[in-house]
């Protein structure tokens, strides 16, 4: 299953599904799109998104903080952006920009579902051909 809906995804929607299993921001799909949707507006290219959230894939979190067991810094996904937000915080060219201060607290992250799971990942039946 996973490797003929993989097949069937446009440039576009691929790098966000990279996205989401990397669990990287908003920001990072840039260095994923090619020339053309790199140049797309964010409002076109939130659409994409949003189809990819609608059928389950995806879903749109803010970085939240996180401290190892040791004692380290770090980040993880936070709280899930209600649907209904979602076109405006998607429509907002801040959100496709890497924070100027380094600080990705509150920004919005792409996360993979169980769903989005099995389209990006070989099943082991698809693994064994």
């Amino acid at each position: 299953m996973s490797e003929h809906e993989w097949q069937a995804l446009t440039r576009s929607e691929e790098a966000f599904m990279v996205n989401s299993y990397e669990i990287d921001i908003l920001a990072g799909v840039r260095g994923d799109l090619d020339d053309a949707d790199q140049s797309r507006p964010v409002k076109e290219l939130a659409g994409t998104l949003l189809t990819l959230i609608d059928r389950g894939w995806i879903e749109v979190r803010r970085v939240a903080p996180w401290t190892s067991p040791s004692g380290e810094q770090g980040f993880q996904p936070g709280g899930l952006v209600p649907r209904d937000e979602l076109p405006a915080v998607l429509e907002d060219a801040a959100n496709w920009e890497y924070p100027d201060d380094g600080n990705w607290i509150g920004a919005v992250t792409l996360v993979e579902t169980e769903a989005g799971k099995e389209i990006s990942r070989r099943s082991p039946g698809e693994m064994d051909e």
